[in-house]
């Protein structure tokens, strides 16, 4: 309110939109002006369309006895209502950075009268690659502004963005950098690759789950997780950037409502979507880059509700769980479901028999047992065969850790 330029450094759930959206909201009321045609007062721009319909709808939360005009820019729907609502001017803007250049291009909108730019997960667009559609964007700003950013980690890069965008910045860190929420229960559980999905479901059968949300590396990955456990008779659904926008609205809202319990996404969905009562988050598939399972995680246990966080790891993702645990400071419990260890809680049988029962009950129910010998008998080896052709072998890029660590492998 100081309009001093300002860091601030938070973990997710913490009430970040809130921290920045009701001091605008007061000095917007405070110096009411008519808005001016083509442009904004407030700019706001987060990585995701999720996020930024999330952040809008906050401001008009907070704002709706106030005579505040804002509006949306994201990609994904028609431009031509988004031009139109933008004609007379507005307040609040909330945007992601490719489409505001689409309309800024098309001379819809002018930034020259933005007094306030605030950055929303400003990390989350270094890792997508906005870096270069925000230094276009800060370039056609005005050279006196308020600038806010906010992120829930401070890595290198976002030090310096900060030091070239902002001026004398006062920083508030919420807490440390890396902290993951104090309410989440996180669990660590050792399996084989091929063994993952069948590991998934017994784990999801065994919970009591309010709402899960599961993350996957890739698009392909996310669709193959939420058909094999509809096939397992777990209703389930998938959100990731191939999907439509309209899609995207539709599968989330089933979330929210509870319609469907277990969203499989990847980490698309890893920030801002702030939906109340997801008791779990599992990640299918570790991610590479450490500051991610911060944001994972931080999907569950919002707003001061406990959660649990479990991670499947193999053998070849045991590097990121190191880099994961240096990161947060903690050492998270481990349990081995391997298939040459026995299960916990199932006598002698190892973990991959579920997955073997699971296929085959699947198989049954589909009448498919045109796969198995004329006689009817099946063996072991046959059934453990079938299963890996049904659930996926090891990707053959995991041992690509270098281009994982550095955020070059595409898919996600």
């Amino acid at each position: 309110m100081s309009r001093r330029d300002v860091i601030g450094i938070a973990q997710t759930g913490t009430g970040k939109t809130a921290a920045f959206a009701l001091p605008l909201l007061h000095s917007l009321a405070a110096d009411p002006r008519p808005a001016v045609r083509k442009s904004c007062r407030i700019l706001v721009l987060s990585p995701t369309r999720e996020l930024s319909s999330q952040i809008l709808d906050s401001f008009r939360t907070y704002g709706r006895h106030l005579r505040i005009k804002t509006a949306l820019a994201i990609g994904g729907v028609s431009m031509r209502a988004q031009v139109h609502s933008l004609l007379g001017g507005v307040d609040v803007l909330v945007a992601t950075p490719g489409r505001l250049l689409d309309l800024v291009k098309t001379n819809a909108l002018r930034l020259d009268g933005v007094e306030c730019l605030v950055l929303d997960e400003a990390d989350r667009m270094l890792d997508m690659g906005f870096i270069h559609d925000i230094r276009k964007i800060v370039a056609r700003l005005p050279i006196r502004r308020q600038t806010l950013m906010f992120s829930a980690t401070m890595p290198r890069a976002i030090a310096e963005l900060a030091a070239h965008m902002l001026r004398d910045p006062i920083k508030v860190a919420v807490a440390p950098t890396a902290a993951t929420a104090d309410r989440v229960e996180q669990r660590i559980i050792r399996v084989d690759r091929p063994a993952k999905t069948a590991i998934l479901i017994d784990v999801l059968r065994r919970e009591t789950i309010d709402r899960c949300l599961i993350f996957t590396r890739t698009k392909h990955g996310a669709d193959k997780v939420a058909r094999n456990l509809r096939h397992a008779g777990i209703a389930a659904d998938a959100i990731h950037g191939n999907k439509s926008q309209g899609q995207r609205e539709r599968v989330l809202a089933a979330f929210r409502k509870g319609e469907v319990k277990m969203l499989v996404a990847t980490d698309i969905a890893a920030r801002g979507i702030d939906v109340e009562g997801i008791s779990h988050v599992v990640n299918y598939d570790m991610p590479n880059v450490p500051e991610t399972y911060v944001h994972r995680i931080g999907r569950t246990a919002r707003a001061g509700a406990e959660g649990i966080a479990i991670s499947l790891c193999d053998g070849q993702e045991m590097a990121f769980l190191r880099d994961i645990e240096k990161l947060i400071r903690v050492s998270i419990p481990m349990s081995d479901r391997r298939a040459d260890q026995r299960q916990p809680g199932h006598g002698s049988r190892p973990a991959v028999d579920a997955g073997e029962r699971h296929w085959r009950q699947s198989a049954q129910s589909r009448k498919q047992d045109r796969r198995r010998p004329a006689n009817g008998s099946t063996s072991s080896g046959i059934a453990s065969v079938a299963f890996l052709h049904r659930h996926g072998r090891p990707q053959r890029d995991v041992g690509r850790s270098t281009q994982r660590r550095n955020g070059h492998l595409k898919g996600s």
